[in-house]
Formats: structure tokens, C-alpha cells, sequence
């Protein structure tokens, strides 16, 4: 626009530190300037369609996008921890049988300023901030990384939101081709995998996506990452009744983290309409927690909350006020 470079610095400052709603707000700039990006932007958050509270203190927020699409946020309260927890796709292509996202079918990606609209909508909402922040919602993050890692940078930049590189938590089903950028956008994100089988026949049923990327070629490229110098992976795990929590499965479970030096995280599922898996017992999971422990496997049990609004691991569907 001809303007000086820091001017650019201005106006992010007044996008993100002071989340100014107008352009009429950003005093330092001098009215023509001020008109001129009127006429050419808008600032606005996302528009809440509807917003459900659990009974755990999970809420769930519905947005309604410009073109009428809808995605969901959830934010999960866990002692002095508030995550916001973040989606990046309209639906999902990867169709993964235990979650409702993929359901949906693919729709399309998200904007950056739709990713962390997300955010600035539940901190206004909140009036405090949240202390994490994964980007496990609805899609896969890798098949839209240009824009998540744009969203990414503005939350980490000390000019924008100013987020600890180190709160913040990519995850993936396995998209290999983007694994190298992880690893070359040289920040100290938190990076994990969407597991939830060991074998190529079990992943091939649950995820599809592993007949695109196979479980080796998945695992290969995850222990290329941790040797590039990343951060220790977590290895997610959603254990399924008589599916994947057999000694068997503990002991490839094990393997794996112990070849990627990671942790697994364990949760249990949650049901999801349409699907005929059923939920472990809470035995069932110490069991498996207990196998892993005794591989010499780091597990934590991850709650899944929000199962009464339907904000639960693999529950997001978008589909309120539809």
C-alpha cells in the first residue's frame, strides 16, 4: 500500500495485543490511512452460534463461518490448566472411523484469521486467558499447515499474542509430507501423533489415511523429527473395547514409544453416533496404562471431557444451528 514498514507493526499491535474492533480504534494512524484500510479490510470476530457448557465445566463453542459453515471449539478446564482446543478444517478428508469430524466429509480449510479468530472469540468470551492451546479440533492440521503455521507465528510473536511456543500443541493422523516443516518451523511447539493401532491392518480400519501413509513410513518420519531436534512427541491413544487394548497392542504401543522416546497419552472413547465401537471401563484403561507402565512406557490417562455436549475426543462435528 506505499505505506512505511512499521506501520505494519502498528497495525498488528492494535489487531492482536490491543484487539481493537475498528479501524477507527488505531489512533497512531493517521485518518487517511485509517480510511484506506477500511476500504480495503474489516476486522471482526467469528460469530457464535451457539455456545453449550458441560456438567465437567467443558464448554463448547459453535461458530458459523462467512460462507455458512460451521466449526466447533472446545475449552477444557483441568485444575490450574484452560485449554482451548483448536480446529483448523471445515470437516475432515481422513474419515477416521471413531471420530464425527471426518463424517462430514471434507468441506475445506481454514483461514488463518478463522483459526485464530477461534482464539480471540473464547478469550473475549472467557475475559481471562487460557494457558494451552492444541490444535486437535475438527481436520487435520498438516493438510492445511500454511495456514496453521501462520497462525502459529501470530500466536507465538511477542507483537501479537505473545503465546509460549511451549503451550502450544500440533497433532497429527500421520501426514508425513508435512512432518519436515514441523521440524523446519524452528519453534519449540509441542508435537504429537494420533496413533490408535499398532498394526497396518488395525490402522488401515480406523484410519485411512494410514493407506496413504503406512504405519513404518509414519513412525520413520516421526523418529526423523525427534532426531532433527525436535521436542518429545506424545503418542495419542484412543482405547477402544475389544479393538486396540489387548497385551498384544500394549506391547507394539510400547515399541513404538520407546524407539520415538515418547509419551503415550491414553484416552478413552467416547461414542460418537453412527459408529459401533464401544467405551472401555476404567479398569480396562488402568490395565492398559498398567502394560505400558511396566514396558517402561511414560502414560498418562487423559480425560476426555464434555461427553454430555458432545465436546469429547472425536465428537466434534459441526453441526449445531445447521
Amino acid at each position: 500500500m506505499g505505506e512505511k514498514p512499521f506501520r505494519a507493526a502498528q497495525v498488528f499491535e492494535w489487531l492482536y495485543k490491543r484487539k481493537a474492533a475498528s479501524f477507527d480504534e488505531f489512533t497512531n494512524l493517521a485518518k487517511p490511512l485509517r480510511d484506506k484500510l477500511s476500504a480495503r479490510f474489516a476486522i471482526g470476530g467469528l460469530e457464535v452460534a451457539d455456545k453449550r457448557e458441560s456438567t465437567d465445566g467443558t464448554t463448547k463453542f459453535l461458530f458459523r463461518l462467512g460462507d455458512g459453515e460451521h466449526v466447533e471449539t472446545v475449552l477444557i478446564p483441568a485444575g490450574k490448566r484452560l485449554t482451548v482446543c483448536l480446529s483448523t478444517q471445515v470437516g475432515c478428508k481422513f474419515a477416521c472411523a471413531f471420530c464425527a469430524s471426518g463424517r462430514l466429509g471434507f468441506k475445506r480449510n481454514l483461514r488463518t484469521s478463522e483459526i485464530t479468530g477461534q482464539l480471540l472469540t473464547v478469550q473475549k468470551a472467557l475475559g481471562r486467558e487460557p494457558t494451552n492451546f492444541v490444535f486437535m479440533g475438527m481436520g487435520e492440521p498438516l493438510d492445511n499447515w500454511d495456514n496453521v503455521e501462520k497462525a502459529l507465528r501470530i500466536m507465538n510473536a511477542p507483537e501479537g499474542l505473545g503465546i509460549a511456543a511451549r503451550r502450544m500443541t500440533v497433532s497429527t493422523a500421520g501426514f508425513v509430507e508435512a512432518f519436515g516443516r514441523i521440524a523446519a518451523l524452528d519453534l519449540q511447539i509441542n508435537f504429537s501423533l494420533s496413533l490408535h493401532a499398532v498394526t497396518d491392518r488395525l490402522r488401515d480400519r480406523l484410519m485411512p489415511i494410514n493407506r496413504r501413509f503406512p504405519l513404518e513410513e509414519v513412525v520413520g518420519a516421526a523418529e526423523k523429527y525427534v532426531r532433527s531436534g525436535g521436542r518429545m512427541m506424545t503418542l495419542e491413544y484412543i482405547v477402544i473395547a475389544g479393538v486396540n487394548d489387548s497385551l498384544n497392542d500394549a506391547d507394539g504401543l510400547a515399541a513404538i514409544a520407546r524407539r520415538l522416546k515418547a509419551k503415550v497419552n491414553l484416552i478413552a472413547y467416547s461414542p460418537v453416533e453412527g459408529c459401533d465401537f464401544k467405551s472401555p471401563s476404567a479398569a480396562e484403561v488402568a490395565r492398559f496404562k498398567r502394560w505400558l507402565e511396566e514396558r517402561r512406557v511414560g502414560t498418562t490417562l487423559r480425560l476426555s471431557k464434555g461427553a454430555d455436549i458432545a465436546a469429547a475426543c472425536g465428537q466434534l462435528a459441526g453441526k449445531w444451528g445447521t
